[in-house]
């Protein structure tokens, strides 16, 4: 799967899609971004540049290339997925880091499934397991 890269600048040089044209990809289908506006796609651009490329950010490359995994990974993104685990490893994160923003993700989503349950269960008036104290024991 393609990275999503963000799009091209304004006023860069873009070459003019016939309406057969389309920019397909290699594979005929139509490439990223295909159902956005160019202006939705420029101002996505421009936010997507100043997070990861600003000389003002806070975070190192890598921090934010292993959030990118968590993010994507709860979003369901694969293409954000790969193209943030390819700009993990270019930016020194190590296979270990890697494993742990996975983790996270996974708790995170893990707890998210609880949460909607629980919300789910008081709307319901269900009390199937009644807790005998604290979630979790240590």
């Amino acid at each position: 799967m393609e990275s999503k890269s963000a799009p091209q600048a304004e006023g860069a040089e873009q070459k003019p899609a016939s309406s057969e044209d389309q920019s397909l990809r290699s594979d005929g289908k139509p490439a990223s971004y295909s159902m956005m506006e160019p202006k939705m796609r420029r101002i996505y651009g421009q936010f997507y540049r100043e997070i990861y490329y600003s000389e003002e950010k806070h975070l190192d490359t890598k921090t934010q290339e292993l959030i990118s995994i968590a993010a994507s990974l709860v979003a369901k993104c694969q293409g954000c997925i790969e193209g943030h685990i390819k700009k993990a490893l270019s930016s020194g994160a190590t296979k270990e880091e890697i494993s742990e923003a996975i983790s996270i993700a996974c708790a995170i989503n893990a707890a998210a499934m609880v949460d909607l349950t629980d919300i789910a269960a008081a709307n319901l008036n269900i009390d199937h397991f009644p807790s005998d104290g604290p979630r979790f024991r240590f």
